[in-house]
This record gives C-alpha cells, sequence and structure tokens, in this order.
C-alpha cells in the first residue's frame, strides 16, 4: 500500500512489567565440545539449512526479476497473496446501541456556545492566537500534544492537554499519535458537545483580515442574517474535470494548492463560463490564505527564493465559486468553516502521513457531502499566514502525490446502497482502505469516531438523490455566467529558475527584495472606494504593505483615517505597528513613484527633496501673518530641542526672519531614524504646526542635509496641475513624477501603461 506507516501510540505510562528486563540465563558450560571439521559431515548435519537459504535466495530473486522485466501480472499475483494475509476486517457497529458521552471532567462541563474555533497548539501563544481570542462571538479551543509546553495557557481560550483530553471518555483518543496536530480531532468532539453550530479550522500563525469571520465567509446559511444569494459555480460540462485549482479564480495562475495532483499543476486557464448555483447549503467553506497560502513542498522548493519569505496575494474582490457533485477542490484544517450539517466531515486521518491527512479528508468529506445534497464554496481571501520559513520534508506528503489523482477519481466513481449516512461513510472508509488509501486503522478510526459522535448528541444528517446519477440537463446559453480573474503578479518565482523566468520577472523579484521590508504610507486626497485597491495592487507587490490613509475612514478598504495637514502626527503609531520593517517612505497620491529607479538609493539614509526647488523653498515670514505664526511655532519647538536637534537645525537655517517649507509629496524615513520623528512630533504636541512647516523642521534636525541621498534630486515636479494627466510629463527614467491624479480606474489603467516602460509586468494589469 502507498501509505506511510506509523507506530501505534504507546501510552506514556508504562506498565511495570514493561519496565522489567528478564536476565538471560548462563550455563556453566558456556563452549560445547568441538566438532569434526569434515565437510562430508558438515553438510549432512547442516542440509535442511542449505535448502532453506537457496529458496529464501532464489523467491527474492524472482521478485526482483519479475519487477524489472515488468511482468506486472505475475508480480501483482505475489502482492496480493501477501495482503491475502491481511485481510481488513469491517467493523460492526450497533448505531441503535450509543451510550451518552457526557463532559464530567472538565471546568467547562456546564459551558454551551454556538461559534467554535479549533486549533492544534505545540508552542506557547502566537500573537494570531491571541488575535483569535479577542474575535467577538467566537470560542477558541486549544488542542495541546506531546510537543506543548506544559505550563501552557491563554486567556480566552479553553486549553486540552493530553491528560485532560484522555479523561473525556472518547472512543478516538486510543488512535491518535501524541505528537501531530490530527489530535484537534478531540477538539471538534469538544466543540460538539458543547454545543457548537459552526466550527471554524484554523492554525495558530494565520489572522483573519479585518478580525471578522463574518465578513468573508457565509457563517449563517439560515434565518434573517444569511445571505440569499445565487452562487457563481464551475460548470460541469465535462464530466472528466474531478478537480480544479481555485487559485485561477482568485488570480494566480502559476500557484496550486497542496493537494492539487501534480498533472494538474499546468492547468493555467481560467473558466470559460460558469454556472449559479442558490446558496444555503455551503456545509463546507473553504477560505484563502494571502501571504502563505496552502502550497505543497514542491512548489516551496522550487519556487523559492533564497529565505525570502513567501508573501503571495490573491484578489479579495473576486466572487465566491462553488463546487458541483462530480468536482472536488483541495481542502485544508487552518482556514475551513464547517457548519452542522458537515461536522461528520471533520476527521482527521491518522495512519497517513501528516501533511496528506486533511488533503485526504476534504476530498473523502466532499464527496459524501453530496449524499446530503452540500457542496463546497471557496471564498476570496479570509486569513493572512506568515511563513515562518519552516521547510518540511518532501516524505510527509508521500500519500499526497502518490495517491491524489487516483483518489479523486475513484471518489467520483464510487457508489453506496446503504440508507443511512453514517452507513455510507463507515462504508466509504473501509473501501478506501482496501484501495490503499489509508490502512485499517483508520478504518476503525472512522468507526469511533462515528461512535463518539452519536454519543456526545450529534443527529447525522438525511440523505438526498445523488444528483451524479440522474441525467443532467444542458447548459443553455442565459445559463452561463461570465467572470474572468485578474492576472494577478506572481512575485514568488525563484532566481534559480534562470533558464524559465523571463528578466521582467528578474526584475520583480530584485525590487521586492529590496523593498519587501519597506512600508509604504500613502495619502489618498481622492475618492479611496475608487483608487485604494487599485494603489494596493500597483504597489503592494514591491513594498512590504500599503498603509493608506484619507481624510475619511473606510473599514472595508482598511483605510485609516488621516489629515493631510497634520500627517506626520499620524506617522509614529504606524512606526510602532511595522517595527521591524527596514524603513517608511511616505507618498501623496498625486505624485507617481517608478519604484525601479530607487535601486540606488540608500535605504539608511533620509530621502527627501530638498534639491527640488519648486518643491523646498524659503519664504520670508515679516508682513504675512499665518507664516509668521508657522515660524513662530517653530521657534517655539527649536528652543525646546536637545541639542543635537538644535545644532542641526540652526547649522542649516541662515536666519530667523524666513521659514523652510517642503511641499512634502514624498519622503523615506529609515528604521534607526524613527525614533527621532517620533520625538520631535512630541515636541510639537498640540501646536498647529502645517504637515509642510513640519517635515523640514524635522529632516533638518535629524541630519545634515548633505547626508540626504539625492535619489529625488532629479524628480520631475511642476507647480502647475495639468487639465488632465498627459505622457508628456512623465518620465520612466527618473525617481517619481509630480502630479498625476488618479481619481478612477480608467486613469489608474491609463498610469500603469506608461509605468510599463519602466516595468513591463504591469501590463498583466491593464
Amino acid at each position: 500500500m502507498f501509505v506511510q506507516d506509523r507506530d501505534a501510540p504507546k501510552s506514556p505510562k508504562q506498565s511495570q512489567h514493561s519496565q522489567i528486563r528478564t536476565l538471560p540465563t548462563f550455563r556453566t558450560n558456556r563452549f560445547s565440545e568441538s566438532k569434526s571439521l569434515d565437510f562430508s559431515t558438515w553438510f549432512s548435519e547442516n542440509l535442511y539449512k542449505i535448502v532453506t537459504v537457496l529458496v529464501l535466495i532464489g523467491t527474492v530473486a524472482a521478485l526482483f526479476f519479475l519487477r524489472n522485466v515488468g511482468d506486472t501480472a505475475a508480480l501483482l499475483c505475489f502482492e496480493n497473496k501477501a495482503q491475502a494475509l491481511e485481510k481488513i476486517q469491517f467493523p460492526q457497529v450497533n448505531w441503535n446501541s450509543n451510550e451518552r458521552i457526557s463532559d464530567k471532567s472538565s471546568p467547562y462541563a456546564n459551558f454551551r456556545t454556538e461559534r467554535w474555533i479549533v486549533v492544534s497548539v505545540s508552542n506557547y501563544p502566537t500573537d494570531s492566537l491571541r488575535k483569535l481570542v479577542k474575535m467577538k462571538g467566537w470560542q477558541v479551543l486549544a488542542i495541546g500534544n506531546s510537543k506543548t509546553p506544559s505550563d501552557w495557557s491563554l486567556k480566552g481560550a479553553i486549553f486540552l492537554s493530553l491528560e485532560e483530553q484522555a479523561k473525556l471518555g472518547f472512543r478516538i483518543v486510543d488512535y491518535l499519535p501524541y505528537d501531530s496536530y490530527v489530535r484537534k480531532t478531540v477538539g471538534y468532539l469538544f466543540a460538539i458537545q458543547h454545543g457548537a453550530k459552526k466550527i471554524f479550522d484554523a492554525d495558530d500563525r494565520g489572522e483573519v483580515i479585518d478580525d471578522d469571520l463574518g465578513k468573508h465567509f457565509d457563517v449563517e446559511l439560515i434565518g434573517e442574517s444569511a445571505r440569499q444569494e445565487a452562487i457563481l459555480q464551475y460548470s460541469h460540462e465535462n464530466p472528466n474535470r474531478t478537480v480544479v485549482n481555485p487559485y485561477i479564480h482568485f488570480g494566480q495562475r502559476s500557484v496550486w494548492p497542496r493537494g492539487l495532483p501534480l498533472e494538474n499543476v499546468g492547468e493555467l486557464w481560467h473558466e470559460e463560463f460558469y454556472t449559479e448555483v442558490y446558496g444555503g447549503k455551503q456545509f463546507i467553506q473553504q477560505g484563502i490564505s494571502n501571504g502563505l497560502p496552502d502550497v505543497d513542498s514542491v512548489f516551496y522548493f522550487t519556487r523559492k527564493s533564497g529565505l525570502e519569505a513567501f508573501d503571495i496575494r490573491f484578489d479579495e474582490r473576486a466572487p465566491k465559486v462553488a463546487l458541483p457533485q462530480g468536482m472536488m477542490v483541495p481542502l485544508n484544517s487552518f482556514n475551513t468553516i464547517y457548519h452542522s450539517s458537515a461536522f461528520w466531515a471533520l476527521m482527521l486521518p491518522v495512519s497517513i502521513s501528516t501533511m496528506a491527512s486533511d488533503v485526504l479528508r476534504g476530498y473523502w468529506g466532499q464527496r459524501l457531502l453530496w449524499e446530503i445534497g452540500g457542496y463546497t464554496v471557496v471564498y476570496p481571501p479570509t486569513v493572512h499566514r506568515y511563513d515562518r520559513i519552516e521547510a518540511y520534508p518532501f516524505s510527509e506528503e508521500k500519500d499526497l502525490h502518490v495517491n491524489v489523482g487516483r483518489l479523486t477519481k475513484f471518489l467520483v466513481s464510487w457508489r453506496s446502497g446503504k440508507h443511512r449516512l453514517f452507513e455510507k461513510i463507515l462504508e466509504l472508509s473501509f473501501a478506501m482502505a482496501e484501495e490503499g488509501f489509508w490502512t485499517e486503522k483508520d478504518v476503525k478510526f472512522t468507526a469511533a469516531w462515528l461512535q463518539d459522535l452519536l454519543a456526545v448528541g450529534y443527529q447525522q444528517p438525511r440523505l438526498m438523490s445523488l444528483e451524479l446519477d440522474r441525467p443532467r440537463a444542458s447548459i443553455g446559453h442565459g445559463d452561463r455566467k461570465e467572470f474572468v480573474p485578474r492576472k494577478l503578479p506572481s512575485v514568488h518565482l525563484g532566481v534559480e529558475e534562470t533558464g524559465t523566468v523571463t528578466s521582467e520577472i528578474g526584475n520583480l523579484i530584485r525590487w521586492r527584495k529590496n523593498f519587501g521590508n519597506v512600508v509604504l504610507i500613502m495619502f489618498c486626497s481622492g475618492s479611496v472606494e475608487r483608487t485604494a485597491l487599485e494603489w494596493r495592487l500597483l504597489y503592494g507587490r514591491i513594498f512590504k504593505t500599503v498603509i493608506i490613509l484619507s481624510s475619511q475612514k473606510n473599514i472595508d478598504l482598511a483605510v485609516e483615517e488621516g489629515q493631510l495637514d497634520h500627517l506626520y502626527k499620524h506617522l509614529p503609531k504606524i512606526f510602532d505597528q511595522y517595527s521591524s520593517a527596514d524603513g517608511f517612505l511616505v507618498l501623496q497620491d498625486d505624485t507617481i513613484l517608478n519604484y525601479w529607479n530607487l535601486l540606488e538609493a540608500d535605504k539608511n539614509k533620509l530621502w527627501i527633496t530638498n534639491k527640488v526647488s519648486e518643491s523646498w523653498v524659503t519664504v520670508p515670514t515679516k508682513d504675512n501673518g499665518w507664516f509668521q505664526k508657522q515660524a513662530d511655532m517653530v521657534k517655539k519647538v527649536v528652543s525646546s530641542m536637545p541639542v543635537h536637534f538644535q545644532v542641526n537645525y540652526k547649522g542649516a537655517v541662515t536666519t530667523d526672519q524666513s521659514l523652510t517649507i517642503c511641499s512634502s509629496e514624498v519622503f523615506y524615513i529609515p528604521r534607526h531614524f524613527t525614533s527621532d520623528f517620533i520625538d520631535l512630533v512630541n515636541l510639537v504636541g498640540d501646536l498647529d504646526i502645517h504637515q509642510k512647516i513640519a517635515i523640514p523642521m524635522f529632516f533638518m534636525s535629524m541630519d545634515s542635509a548633505q547626508n540626504f541621498d539625492s535619489v529625488f534630486d532629479t524628480m520631475i515636479y511642476k507647480q502647475e496641475q495639468p487639465s488632465a494627466n498627459s505622457s508628456t510629463i512623465y518620465s520612466a527614467k527618473v525617481a517619481a513624477v509630480h502630479p498625476w491624479n488618479v481619481t478612477s480606474e480608467p486613469e489608474f489603467i491609463k498610469l500603469i501603461r506608461v509605468m510599463a516602460e519602466g516595468d513591463p509586468l504591469l501590463m498583466e494589469l491593464a
């Protein structure tokens, strides 16, 4: 069988007898009397041994010969005889005789809630897990294993150690390995026992985007709060298509999920058309993960660029998409919601490799979901997972790459004549063991799981007629729904692939490596509803993240509130939020950044437009009321500055009768200057110093102008705004261009077309 054998788990408490070795008995006469070395005598005495050895050698040689000459039929004859000695027994279960299992051992015996998040923990609580605990309306249940610290604790979470799990009385505990995340199966039962109606299957490295599962998933399927809507669905026109890559639908054509058969990796084209299905039975809901999506070791090792962490992004505006009967998608155990009608599908197999367990569970569960009229839906990005750059061996996925293609075809063709769902479930588990997808251990485990479900009060859903067995109506023109996925830039290709990677992608990798830990802070003066996503799409490929501020906050678009006149006062908070960043680049939306021309700039220096005469000017303060008020406040701040700030500032200012102004559309602050910047902001305090006055004052105080990097010295800067954006003022050979306004998607498309001169891959976005 093509499975990874796993030793049965040993109890941490061994019996006394198992720890006592039986001492060997020594005879006083250790050496027997020497015998004659005559060959004929030796041969006659050992003839039966010689014959046995020769037969064994002949058998092994025959096996090797049969394998090498390709006589498959003869070889299978040997293997089938060997398997016959290990006949799998079908478990006998009395479904009507199940004693109720109540929680009598934990402190949460009387606790009930409907929404649960189940995670496996091997280390102390992560920041991501702390955020999950704070999510309103959801209860986090952390399941420990043999690697979990004994003093593990997190306020707001329920933690079940190995000892506490053993006291719950579940049958499945006897089959679970001590050191694996598959012990989450105990957690699923515990949650169901304590009133669960929805279970979010998660891990401790993913952060829910906007901290709201309800914003992304269909948490409610019935009632007033349910979304009664039609859902886009893959077409069932090709009956031989059993599995799809959902990442294509969400904008990443060259990325594939763990569990996708490797023979399907090369299918890069998008759907010709979709159909629709009415919502309400999406009992399994799979979310897409930004950052480090669910990818297999083949992708991870062949597309990795050194030690740089993955940060792959998907199209958050793409519609969710359903899978029709006969078609499946890889599912995982760290970003999936199960509704109560599909709780039976949560069982994680125990006899296969750990990295294959949740994927095989997903395919197994999807096939059985059709029996109750349910279906799976894949949703746009729901969590952000951080790449810890921890590689796992290919062997951990052995059961995936060997079996998964054959498994999907087997599942689609499998039929059962049983009349109750749990009977069908056990029958399918048995059939999968016979086919070698897992072992008899998982057949027994399935029986224990189903009995435990009944024992905690779970009601098995009723069966529905299988659509696969009914003639399918042809898809008419009116039933066809079109959706063309975006072609999002893929920044994951490794530089080792020099034979196939184009120079454009090579450039993108260099830019990302250079600015991948720089935060871009952007202020949008126009309508963020029309531009925020476009700016993130353009610059998010290059920088660590894109923080967008505007005069009005927009939660849905992750736009923070800020005032341009005092933008500098909002920066300290962002500096603290991204304390590990190399630096912070501040940009206004009327200035275009040609990032490919910033590679030579020194990221340890300050960047500003002090040599751009139209941007950096000195004005007299006499006879000008506003300038005079600003100058007075500047003097007040300077007088309270520490000596190093005062020396720098007064060395740069020639007279106290003038005031330096910088338009401040673009500037850069390295990490090691952020503490100085924060100190200066604190010195300003409540004073109403304008952004254009404060920024040059800060820069002249932090360092000497001769130490500023000259990257922006040659930028194109026009004071007067043209009536319409014109390519005549744009140049791809400078670091930045001002002004250029983008207020709509057509204007954004026009922008990236001219920017494509410096970054040809931008044409993929047009």
